[in-house]
């Protein structure tokens, strides 16, 4: 099998020497996403709420050109700087991902790139 990484110029550039995405058979492998903003290149300053929705939106976007959505997750992580956050982020979650949840880990770390509240991961699958 080949790797195949397609990229959307709408999403974030990559920060480093990885993909945001590939896909390998009918498994992509999306690069964890921060809440950076896709036309600067800069971290958005905000609130937790502000930066989960930054994540998933660069996510939705690294996803598109593979032409799959969320309802194609099947795993997604989830690293945090406090754990504090955690009810607010799965407020902003539930908006995204609605049914048949994907199944996920949500990890405290020390810190993440640019120094970003959260970051976001996830694997998912492609019919073709």
């Amino acid at each position: 099998m080949e790797k195949e990484v397609l990229i959307n110029p709408e999403a974030p550039k990559a920060i480093g020497p990885y993909s945001p995405a590939l896909k390998i058979g009918n498994l992509i492998f999306a690069s964890g996403q921060t809440p950076i903003d896709p036309s600067t290149g800069n971290l958005i300053v905000g609130d937790i709420e502000i930066q989960t929705k930054t994540c998933l939106d660069n996510l939705k976007a690294v996803l598109k050109p593979y032409g799959i959505g969320f309802d194609n997750v099947v795993k997604v992580t989830i690293f945090l700087r406090d754990m504090n956050h955690f009810s607010q982020v799965n407020e902003i979650y539930s908006q995204y991902f609605t049914d048949k949840y994907p199944s996920r880990s949500c990890i405290e770390v020390s810190r993440l790139p640019k120094d970003a509240q959260i970051e976001i991961e996830a694997i998912a699958y492609c019919n073709e």
